[in-house]
């Protein structure tokens, strides 16, 4: 996992060139892209969202494609289109922004329904089905999508089953008032983004994470994180709790977070690490318990304070 953990600080310290103050989000995002999943960044406008997808993205050696999502986005400006070329009197595919390796997808809420569905087998599949063929995307594929959630006009909220395609929904909040002073001098003269550099190949990416497959992780902790998702079905708060792929999702992450470590085995400690930010999204409250404040982070906050956690060592629990 040396390998894993060496590429994880690369990654991590180029982007903190150009997103200050948020290590514990930026870590976040790195475990979900090394456990092949796909990453939901929400807040509120203006807090680097859209900078921190771009800085990943920069630091990466992979094709990147941005797409703004507006109303009147329609799903082939997405996956493509056949176009119809006279010289041959053919008509061929010409591939879309999601064709790319790393697709940052602003503001996804303002998308349409029906183009938000386009980007949901190319999350789940990896693949894009167009004029009746099938076409596979290159790895290592992440979907980065950005929303606001404080401006709700001419927005169309991500439906259940497609806010589960994400592994993690990462809150950046705003940063101190050293770190935003700091922001402010970095800004002075060029955006340092512009000089940002790759410093990991696409290749050393599916290195780390076919190494995150491998990491090791005990019965008991497999339990562990089944009797979690079990937990947040029968809380008297939650409506919907997690599904089977939430589990999966838990699992995975938890082995990502640990191979970035440095780790080749999964202790209880990683699967709580990742909890919140792997399941918030997930569950559903009740309407009488969004009235009384209650949120979905609180809820897993009680989930895992009232699960017993498997004990022994990490090392025979491996």
């Amino acid at each position: 996992m040396t390998e894993v953990t060496a590429a994880g600080k690369r990654i991590v310290a180029n982007i903190e060139k150009v997103v200050v103050g948020k290590r514990p989000e930026i870590l976040l995002a790195l475990v979900a892209y090394f456990a092949e999943g796909h990453i939901l960044l929400e807040d509120v406008p203006g807090v680097a969202k859209t900078m921190l997808a771009r800085a990943l993205a920069r630091s990466v050696g992979a094709t990147f494609k941005r797409v703004q999502c507006t109303p009147d986005l329609l799903p082939s400006d997405v996956t493509g289109a056949s176009i119809f070329n006279p010289k041959t009197t053919q008509f061929e595919f010409r591939q879309g922004p999601i064709f790319a390796q790393i697709v940052l997808a602003d503001e996804i809420n303002r998308a349409t329904p029906r183009t938000q569905s386009a980007l949901l087998e190319a999350m789940a599949e990896r693949s894009v089905s167009a004029d009746g063929t099938t076409y596979d995307l290159t790895p290592p594929f992440l979907l980065i999508a950005t929303q606001n959630p404080v401006d709700h006009e001419g927005t169309f909220p991500l439906p259940e089953a497609q806010l589960d395609r994400f592994l993690v929904r990462l809150n950046l909040g705003y940063p101190s008032a050293e770190e935003e002073a700091s922001m402010l001098g970095r800004l002075q003269l060029r955006h340092p983004i512009d000089d940002l550099q790759a410093v990991v190949t696409a290749e050393e990416v599916l290195q780390c994470q076919q190494a995150v497959r491998l990491v090791r992780v005990d019965d008991k902790l497999c339990r562990y994180v089944v009797d979690l998702i079990r937990r947040t079905r029968a809380h008297p708060d939650v409506l919907l709790g997690g599904s089977p792929r939430a589990s999966l999702a838990l699992h995975r992450a938890s082995q990502a977070v640990a191979a970035v470590r440095g780790q080749d085995f999964v202790t209880p400690d990683d699967v709580k690490r990742m909890a919140p930010a792997v399941l918030s999204h997930r569950i559903i409250l009740k309407p009488e318990s969004r009235l009384r404040k209650v949120t979905a982070r609180s809820v897993i906050e009680e989930v895992l304070d009232a699960a017993v956690v498997p004990m022994g060592g990490a090392r025979v629990m491996a």
